[in-house]
């Protein structure tokens, strides 16, 4: 079997199972788990070294796709679905466990707290990006806005822009690139 075979019957295979899965199925939900457990395991440990936090965060990940699996309007989306909420989840993950670090620390002496010049240079940047924003086309700035700021998913951007996942990806891309070029011609100005 050549290997576009191979990958045409996988994915039937998980189109099966997730479309069982979506109705009750544990079986199938199972195999699902089964399957990608070691993909996700991959994923949260590129960003989680720890391997009893990233076998929880593995466990987390499986109780949201629980969750949320009636939701999933493409079954042939779940590799890559699944794969985001990994990714998700362990960012969140290093965020609350950096922001516990900064708070220990602040606690033992040791002060976190901007200077003036930190805060008046951090002001400045959020003020060149806002100023960047309002230059850029409206399709672009509700991207950039809706993944950057309101934190929400690719697949929840297709869902809200009613356009295929790849086409969200490509958006964001020329969004950022575009953001980038006003940034810097704001700058420079």
């Amino acid at each position: 079997m050549n290997a576009i075979a191979h990958n045409t019957e996988t994915l039937t295979r998980h189109v099966e199972l997730v479309q069982r899965a979506q109705r009750g199925d544990r079986a199938a939900l199972g195999e699902l788990f089964n399957q990608f457990r070691p993909v996700v395991l991959s994923i949260i440990a590129r960003r989680v070294p720890d391997a009893g936090d990233a076998e929880e965060l593995a466990q987390d990940v499986f109780v949201k796709v629980i969750e949320k699996l009636v939701q999933l309007r493409q079954p042939e989306a779940f590799p890559g679905w699944i794969k985001s909420i990994a990714v998700r989840l362990s960012l969140n993950f290093v965020q609350r466990r950096r922001a516990t670090v900064l708070e220990q620390d602040t606690w033992n002496g040791v002060s976190n707290d901007p200077s003036p010049v930190d805060d008046a240079l951090d002001r400045e940047r959020a003020e060149v990006l806002r100023a960047g924003l309002k230059h850029l086309r409206s399709m672009d700035r509700e991207a950039l806005v809706a993944f950057y700021i309101d934190g929400k998913s690719i697949l929840e951007m297709a869902d809200e822009f009613d356009a295929p996942v790849g086409t969200i990806k490509r958006r964001l891309h020329v969004a950022r690139q575009r953001l980038a070029g006003e940034v810097e011609l704001l700058a420079t100005a």
